[in-house]
């Protein structure tokens, strides 16, 4: 229990310290573009502490999933006499007072530091500042798991040896009197050979092999293995079986229906050994793109995922261990890692760190969905800003000036709605139907 504490504890400290990161990297340019911040805040609630230093007040509240800055003049006024127009119905009203909190939080002599004044690029940069420190650290965090601790790949060492030979899709998995002995088990390999050639080719890979084995049904080929130091030539036959298709990634290949495709290959039964290789620095990037491209594709189809999240926590159906999960859910996984007896430590270490990494990378997609109240709806709007702007000057028109983004308060508060209802589902799944490890 004690681990399984610990582990939650360390995901919680590195996400409060992701969120401070992320708000950092707002707080930053937007003092070097002289907005004023008046707050600095890491979570939501009660502050249990703060200090002011020079005009921004930084400080920490009671729950740590979340925080924001303070700057002033988010929204410009409305134009003309509309400014203190009194407004009528519940959505003009949260458009007023948006307005209204802009432009009180603007002190006299501040009015040329209000965030709206900016120019578009500096907006931009100010915005875009904190899902780049996110995405900063997934990257940080994925070269110390790559290159630091290593990936598990497939060694030439054989892990386990098939005592019988079954095709891939039998409805059971274990041997009983009167199924076919494996040709690796009747050619005498044994786990712990350290394949060196097959057929006379030379083997740097597990992958080298099976596919050597896999052209090679009923004909007879010598498999080279080192075994106590000294090398030793086996006679096998490998023989022909149903074997299911696999990708360049080890995954399953499926129809248009989604039924596994199989093909009739050479088939010795033999599965391998894994050990920990660690990878050079240009493994970094594309691991990092491949994450963020897996995070894009579950927030693209989030309905559906939602509606599965749902269907599995109010029925019998079981979750998707790729579909999304709250903070509950990755507190409770990485508590599980952290309590696995039989991992070493460096194993749970890197799991942690892996799971830090991924949640940045879903800091950093998530906050650039174009939607107040998030990061990228403000880039969106600054964005259409320029393009107005740029066309009023291209046809020699008016300057149209800011775009009023409090306008869209009505569809924010929607957003926000949304959002909540989706925690609360996900964060009710994770305790009634967990995702889980074990």
């Amino acid at each position: 229990m004690l681990a399984f504490i610990l582990g939650v504890v360390i995901i919680v400290v590195g996400l409060a310290v992701s969120i401070g990161l992320h708000e950092i990297g707002h707080l930053v340019p937007a003092k070097l573009f002289g907005v004023k911040v008046t707050q600095y805040m890491i979570g939501f609630g009660p502050t249990i502490w703060s200090k002011r230093r020079g005009e921004t007040e930084y400080g920490v509240k009671a729950f740590p999933l979340g925080g924001y800055i303070a700057m002033i003049g988010m929204f410009p006024p409305a134009k003309g006499a509309r400014v203190h127009e009194d407004s009528t119905g519940f959505f003009r009203g949260l458009v007023q007072d948006a307005r209204d909190s802009s432009m009180e939080s603007i002190t006299p002599g501040d009015e040329d530091r209000a965030f709206y004044r900016l120019p578009v690029w500096k907006r931009i940069v100010i915005m875009f500042g904190g899902p780049f420190m996110n995405l900063v650290l997934a990257v940080v965090l994925f070269a110390v798991l790559l290159m630091g601790f290593g990936v598990a790949q497939a060694s030439t060492t054989v892990g386990s040896v098939s005592a019988c030979a079954l095709p891939a899709t039998s409805e059971r998995q274990t041997c009983e009197p009167g199924d076919p002995a494996a040709p690796g088990a009747a050619a005498g390999i044994e786990p712990g050979d350290r394949i060196v050639s097959v057929a006379g080719e030379p083997i740097d890979s597990w992958t080298e092999s099976t596919a050597i084995i896999r052209e090679s049904p009923d004909e007879p080929i010598d498999l080279v293995v080192v075994r106590g130091g000294a090398e030793v030539t086996l006679a096998v036959t490998p023989m022909l079986s149903e074997r299911y298709v696999t990708d360049e990634n080890g995954q399953v290949v499926t129809d248009e229906s989604g039924e596994p495709v199989t093909v009739q290959v050479g088939f010795v039964g033999i599965s391998p050994a894994s050990e920990t290789v660690q990878q050079p620095v240009t493994a970094v990037l594309p691991a990092v793109g491949e994450n963020i491209a897996g995070v894009t594709g579950i927030i693209v189809n989030l309905p559906q995922r939602i509606v599965d999240v749902a269907n599995a926590a109010f029925g019998p159906g079981e979750r998707d261990p790729n579909g999304p999960i709250s903070v509950v859910g990755v507190g409770r996984v990485a508590g599980e890692i952290a309590s696995l007896d039989e991992i070493p430590l460096a194993s749970k270490a890197a799991g942690l760190i892996g799971i830090l990494a991924s949640l940045n990378i879903a800091l950093f997609v998530f906050n650039l969905i174009p939607l107040l109240p998030l990061d990228g709806g403000h880039i969106a709007g600054a964005l259409w800003e320029a393009i107005r702007r740029g066309f009023a000057k291209l046809f020699r028109r008016p300057d149209p000036g800011p775009v009023d983004l409090a306008k869209l308060m009505p569809l924010t508060l929607g957003v926000v709605v949304v959002l909540g209802a989706m925690s609360a589902l996900l964060i009710y799944a994770d305790i009634v139907k967990p995702v889980t490890l074990l």
